[in-house]
């Protein structure tokens, strides 16, 4: 089976994708492309689905770079592949030739372009990591290589949609507590239960901090098993482990 690769016309001409499950040498509840090093999957398809990606993108598969993710607010520019993987949850770079890799099961993937400038940047928000300053880092960090944030361009992969997305009070209070207007993005829910909208809320941070374009593009990975991985849909299958989705770009 091919890949399966979406793509955003705001990131254009940029070669990118957000990368759905299919087309992947991965069986059994990783059954597709799960590239998820840190996943319970054999390392040797791991690294057959990494490699399938790398090529889609006409690149080296070390040239494929991702890094260590702990749901953190820390952005690393990147000229050369690491050694070991740096623990952050975006990468930056101006350098030709590289691609940046974050991975998903839920969480938003976070692709930026300043195609002006030649500086692209790749981010790992899932709530903590927005709530944090995820996406504001891997503007600063882009800035920093010379990009404009009035002329980045940034798009939020496929995430969990607010439907799916049940929460507690506590997570909302967390959320009041940093910024009274994020109550927005809340929906009530059964008993004492609430809905959260990830994707409206990482929009409202890009937006914000001064991006010159940004969208969703609206695709729910709770929702469509046939195509994306899910952390949330896993844990309610009682499945003892997930794949991992990856988006990319690269100059």
């Amino acid at each position: 089976m091919t890949l399966e690769i979406l793509t955003s016309d705001l990131l254009a001409p940029l070669k990118h994708g957000f990368f759905t499950r299919r087309g992947g040498a991965s069986s059994g509840v990783f059954h597709g492309l799960n590239c998820g090093q840190g996943s319970s999957d054999q390392s040797e398809i791991v690294a057959i689905n990494r490699s399938r990606v790398a090529g889609s993108l006409d690149v080296a598969p070390d040239r494929l770079v991702t890094v260590h993710q702990v749901h953190s607010a820390t952005a690393v520019p990147v000229t050369e592949p690491f050694d070991t993987p740096p623990r952050a949850d975006a990468l930056v770079t101006a350098t030709l030739g590289l691609a940046l890799g974050v991975l998903s099961a839920d969480c938003q993937p976070v692709l930026f372009a300043d195609a002006r400038a030649g500086v692209i940047g790749a981010a790992h928000a899932g709530w903590r990591g927005a709530l944090d300053g995820v996406l504001e880092a891997t503007l600063d960090a882009m800035e920093g290589l010379g990009a404009a944030r009035e002329n980045v361009h940034a798009v939020i992969g496929p995430a969990i949609s607010q439907n799916a997305y049940e929460v507690g009070p506590e997570f909302v209070e967390d959320f009041l507590a940093e910024d009274h207007d994020s109550s927005r993005f809340f929906a009530q829910g059964k008993g004492d239960r609430y809905l959260f909208d990830l994707p409206g809320f990482g929009l409202y941070r890009l937006r914000r901090a001064g991006v010159g374009a940004a969208e969703w593009i609206r695709h729910c990975t709770y929702a469509d098993a046939e195509r994306f991985y899910s952390y949330r849909r896993s844990v309610h299958a009682g499945e003892a482990d997930y794949g991992r989705l990856i988006s990319a770009i690269r100059l």
